[in-house]
């Protein structure tokens, strides 16, 4: 598992395809295999979904087709050998090369690097004939819903299973982890090293294993300058910094013989769901992390937004 720390490949479609090839060379093919592709596949989506066929050469690909959209064509084996992807040639190029057609004097002939790989596989064509399939609009709330409760439910693993009350997370006893002890990086953006403490603090992190040795000559913190391609042996929630003993608090369900591999601390941009932080009880005055007296005029600053999807409150995590 790799912790790639957004909900879309759109800003950095290299990153995700060296996370793909990473995980896929795990793959000791013992036992069949099944690759949930994304939705995106218009424009760069659909080019890229073309450099992973290639890249991992199924034996059979499955396409569902949308009711009364036509804009994509079958992905048959002609097709993904003609087109060119994100990173890859087409067959079509070549030939394009060898013709001396104006504006591809650039593109070099894909004969023998391996680039635009025709992998012979099965195409199975579904065409669901029920009205609104695959409409994008429901998808991406019901995506964000789905999304807040797979996080909720991992977060549940911290919870007694002998108490009737769901314990909030000021009332969890998190791990004391030294800043020398964990290299840290922020996946999404860019932050001052100055800033870096305060983009962490009360963070959804992927808690992840780099080969490399830590090694710092200070009390830290160890920040890395590139985001590796690494090991993700589960997930945490910094619940707080002491920036005196230089430790990070962090609540995680990962067992301890697996945190004893864990060196480095991924920040990426998948936020906690808020329920968890509004919905804590048994505080006096105000709620850790949680705030109604702010200045939004500060760079960068927003307010959370309500969903107005649903005419009546049925998540109560649907803030």
């Amino acid at each position: 598992m790799v912790y790639y720390g957004q909900t879309s490949c759109e800003q950095d479609t290299e990153r995700y395809l060296d996370v793909v090839r990473y995980v896929f060379s795990s793959y000791k093919k013992e036992v069949p295999l099944v690759i949930n592709t994304m939705g995106w596949v218009k424009g760069d989506g659909l080019l890229l979904l073309i450099d992973i066929i290639r890249l991992l050469s199924p034996s059979h690909i499955v396409q569902m087709d949308v009711c009364d959209w036509k804009a994509m064509a079958p992905l048959t084996q002609e097709h993904i050998h003609l087109t060119p992807g994100l990173y890859t040639k087409g067959k079509q190029q070549a030939k394009c090369k060898r013709m001396g057609l104006s504006g591809a004097e650039n593109w070099k002939s894909s004969e023998g690097d391996g680039d635009a790989s025709a992998p012979e596989y099965k195409l199975i064509y579904v065409h669901p004939e029920f009205p609104r399939a695959g409409a994008a609009g429901e998808a991406r709330v019901h995506s964000s819903i789905l999304r807040d409760m797979a996080i909720l439910g991992y977060l549940g693993q911290l919870q007694s299973p002998d108490i009737g009350a769901v314990l909030p997370l000021h009332s969890l006893v998190p791990y004391q982890v030294p800043f020398n002890a964990v290299a840290l990086r922020v996946i999404h953006t860019d932050v001052a090293p100055t800033n870096i403490m305060y983009a962490v603090n009360a963070s959804w992190v992927g808690l992840c294993r780099i080969p490399d040795e830590i090694r710092c000559q200070t009390d830290g913190p160890v920040l890395l300058t590139q985001t590796p391609v690494c090991d993700c042996l589960g997930f945490g929630i910094v619940r707080g910094v002491d920036m005196e003993k230089k430790l990070y608090h962090i609540l995680t369900p990962v067992p301890p013989e697996n945190l004893r591999q864990v060196n480095c601390l991924l920040l990426g941009n998948i936020a906690i769901p808020n329920c968890v932080l509004v919905g804590q009880q048994g505080t006096e005055g105000e709620i850790p992390y949680v705030t109604s007296d702010y200045n939004y005029n500060i760079l960068g600053s927003g307010k959370l937004k309500k969903r107005k999807h649903f005419k009546k409150r049925e998540y109560e995590c649907d803030y």
